[in-house]
Order: structure tokens, then C-alpha cells, then sequence
């Protein structure tokens, strides 16, 4: 995949119907996301329990344009063989989960995917400084991780700016998971995100019967942005 800062939206479907993932999987595709981001939680780490490698194995052969898939786990390490074997094309792991996240995207990137660094609200930029070289992405949540739907928090908008500052001309993709919507969309892509995870914001009112409302929610985000 060839890399650009050109404004990704990336689905999350932690808020799809749990009952058809294919189909809306596939319905978000066909109504322009760019990414599908892949929620992985273990009631350890955060407090919800979401997707297995098998999970993830079942998604793939639905997603045919870039599968993103967040670990929010602890321990981590363990567990990144899996993912990458499931299909995953991007594994992004939390620096507060491991004492040495240095050592968890050599190990990502040694499956030959793409690595990905998270932090959460309370950790500073700075502590992905010394990270950016083994990385291809970096995830600011604005929200606390664990849950859809929980307001955007905006002291994050300053450690999106920093960050962006940090990696300088390095191609290196900022992702925002966490209240993005068509309001605070503009605020993040203004900051320097350029791939916005939404959950809500898509799937609202919409269905695998009426997925035209995922496009509609999804343009108006870009539209926001524009």
C-alpha cells in the first residue's frame, strides 16, 4: 500500500450487527470506507472483551481493501503471530501494555505486517519518540479505550499536533479512535490525523438493508473535513 496523508475513514465494527459482519463488512466497503478497523479487547486491559484471532480469521476474506486491527491487550507479544496469521494487515499494540514496546513492533514487523504504536489519553507523545522509526502508524485514542460512544476528549487535539511534529517528514500514518464525528473531525484532521476510526458516526441508523446511510454519515464526515 502505498503511503499518502490523504483523510481515511476506517470503520470500526465494534458498532456493526454482530449478527452479519460479512455483510457489513462488505456494506462499508461499498459505501467508501477506506479502512476497517478491528477492535480487539480482553477484559484485561480495558474493560470489554471483543474479538479473538478466529473472529478476525472470519472477517478477512470480506475485506478486500485494509484491515486495521487495534489490540488492546496485555500481555501483547503473545498474541501477535496470531493476529498477523489471521489476516491482519496492519497490528497496531499499546506502549502501555508491554514494558518493552520497542521489542512488540520488531515483533509485528517481523510477521511482515504493518506496526502500529497506541496511547492512551493519559500518555504523552513523547512516549513514542524513540518508537517512530519501527513504526507505520500511531494511534491517539480520544477516548479512554474499552467502549463505543464516549465523548471525544479535546486536550488530545495538542498531542495529535505534537506527534505530527515529532515525525516530520517520516511516512508515518496518525490515527484518531474516539468520538470522531462530523464535528470533531475537522478539529483531528486539522491537528495532522489523517486516518479517523468511527464506530458510531458510521453505523448510526444505518443497516446491512440500508447501508446508503453509511455513505451518507461517512461523507458528511468528509465533508466536515473539506
Amino acid at each position: 500500500m502505498d503511503f499518502d496523508r490523504k483523510i481515511k475513514i476506517a470503520p470500526s465494527i465494534l458498532s456493526a450487527d454482530f449478527a452479519n459482519f460479512g455483510a457489513e463488512i462488505r456494506a462499508i466497503e461499498d459505501q467508501g470506507a477506506d479502512w476497517v478497523h478491528v477492535d480487539v479487547m480482553d477484559g484485561h486491559f480495558v474493560p470489554n472483551l471483543t474479538f479473538g484471532p478466529p473472529a478476525v480469521k472470519a472477517f478477512r476474506p470480506h475485506v478486500t481493501t485494509f484491515m486495521d486491527v487495534h489490540l488492546m491487550i496485555a500481555p501483547v507479544d503473545a498474541y501477535i503471530e496470531a493476529y498477523a496469521e489471521a489476516g491482519a494487515d496492519m497490528i497496531t499494540a499499546h506502549v502501555e501494555a508491554s514494558p518493552h514496546p520497542h521489542r512488540t513492533l520488531q515483533a509485528i514487523r517481523a510477521t511482515g505486517k504493518k506496526a502500529g504504536i497506541a496511547l492512551n489519553p493519559g500518555t504523552p507523545a513523547e512516549a513514542v519518540d524513540y518508537l517512530l522509526d519501527l513504526c507505520d502508524m500511531v494511534l491517539v485514542m480520544t477516548v479512554n479505550p474499552g467502549f463505543g460512544g464516549q465523548k471525544f476528549i479535546h486536550s488530545q487535539l495538542d498531542k495529535i499536533a505534537r506527534i505530527r511534529a515529532l515525525i516530520g517528514d517520516r511516512p508515518i500514518h496518525i490515527q484518531v479512535d474516539g468520538g470522531v464525528d462530523p464535528t470533531t473531525a475537522p478539529l483531528v484532521a486539522k491537528a495532522g490525523a489523517d486516518v479517523l476510526v468511527a464506530g458510531s458516526a458510521v453505523f448510526k441508523d444505518g443497516s446491512v438493508d440500508s447501508p446508503q446511510i453509511y455513505g451518507v454519515n461517512m461523507q458528511a464526515i468528509r465533508t466536515s473535513i473539506a
